[in-house]
């Protein structure tokens, strides 16, 4: 399939549990481009208790979100699990195919118990994280070699 002849009234795409390793595909480009391969490899990705979700466009996986289960010490519940590495291929970004990975997620883990999603998230991805209910917490910093980055949050 063209990336390109996606159009936004088909709604073939399905969401399901993927291994760490499949992440790289979607990562690598969208987050670590430029970068070798072994840069998409996140700490507590191989952990049990670590989800990975994969959205696919007619068997094409084009996004993909983890979530671990690292609590942050500015948040005060206890449950709770750190989004990470969050991406959608370019093309099919802009589509909503974000946001329904997202919520995907936030429903698993509010069914599992969980009381809190947080990340790290880049100054361009803060606009998409307040508009799915997410909130800034603490002062902006700075991850080398990658940029600006708020610490956001959101309450299940």
């Amino acid at each position: 399939m063209n990336n390109q002849s996606y159009n936004k009234k088909e709604k073939g795409y399905s969401i399901k549990r993927i291994d760490a390793k499949e992440t790289h595909q979607v990562r690598h480009p969208v987050l670590r481009g430029g970068k070798p391969i072994e840069s998409c490899v996140f700490d507590g990705d191989n952990l049990n208790t670590t989800i990975h979700l994969g959205l696919f466009v007619k068997d094409k996986l084009i996004g993909v979100c983890s979530f671990l289960k690292n609590n942050h010490d500015l948040i005060s519940e206890t449950s709770q699990y750190q989004l990470r590495g969050m991406a959608i291929l370019k093309a099919f970004q802009n589509y909503g195919f974000g946001k329904a990975i997202l919520n995907y997620g936030e429903l698993y883990l509010k069914n599992e118990g969980t009381n809190t999603i947080w990340c790290h998230a880049r100054e361009i991805a803060v606009n998409f994280y307040k508009k799915n209910g997410y909130q800034i917490i603490g002062t902006p910093f700075n991850i080398k070699d990658i940029g600006l980055h708020y610490i956001m949050y959101k309450t299940l």
